[in-house]
């Protein structure tokens, strides 16, 4: 009989610990659920891949493809002249 007796007991505080933990559960669910309503657009869009380039770097890019460029025609119109 009184070993009846403590597995009741110990099942009593094992659901008491259930319950707790359940609630603990919910609570933290609950958090991640607003935190992540929370976050900023940005945050929540960032994009992968390239990165964005600023009004400096698009100009230097541009004058260096602008000088690729004209070597490239300026090779072309040679190779055209020889052939």
């Amino acid at each position: 009989m009184a070993e009846a007796m403590h597995l009741y007991k110990a099942l009593k505080e094992l659901y008491a610990q259930k319950q707790k933990l359940e609630h603990v559960i919910a609570s933290l669910e609950e958090l991640r659920l607003t935190a992540s309503n929370i976050r900023p657009q940005s945050a929540a869009r960032k994009r992968r891949g390239r990165k964005t380039m600023g009004l400096e770097e698009r100009q230097e890019v541009s004058r260096r493809m602008k000088k690729y460029w004209a070597s490239r025609r300026k090779r072309g119109s040679q190779a055209a002249k020889r052939g």
